[in-house]
């Protein structure tokens, strides 16, 4: 893997072509924050890999924000939702914000509904665009 200074590529987790049930995370790591791509399901067979690939970059020194964007996802279950929660707290005690962007559909119902986009800085309107919330 070649790093560019100032951006750092992690490989996505899992094979595009293999099984599209399997959770895909890509990682772009740029000055003091990152990007993360999934893209798949998160559900209790695949949180695990998902919990091993977003730890590093939340305890990468100097990260102050971790942006997760899951327009790709296309379930995820209370497991997945746990280690969503799991990340959130570990960002939280490293002092690094934790957004997601790219919520549609089911998944922004339920995140909507349990009150659990409010714990990720988000509002709906940020949600749906992408954008991160100020």
């Amino acid at each position: 893997m070649e790093i560019v200074p100032g951006e750092e590529k992690i490989p996505l987790l899992g094979n595009h072509t293999t099984d599209m049930a399997k959770p895909e995370i890509e990682i772009v790591n740029r000055g003091n924050g990152a990007m993360a791509t999934i893209c798949g399901r998160i559900d209790i067979d695949t949180s695990p890999a998902l919990r091993a690939q977003l730890l590093p970059a939340l305890q990468t020194p100097g990260c102050n924000l971790l942006t997760l964007d899951v327009s790709a996802v296309t379930h995820i279950d209370s497991s997945g939702v746990a280690t969503l929660i799991e990340a959130l707290k570990i960002a939280r005690s490293h002092h690094t914000d934790l957004r997601l962007v790219g919520l549609h559909g089911r998944l922004l119902g339920l995140f909507q509904s349990t009150g659990i986009l409010s714990l990720f800085n988000g509002t709906r309107a940020d949600a749906e665009s992408g954008t991160k919330a100020v």
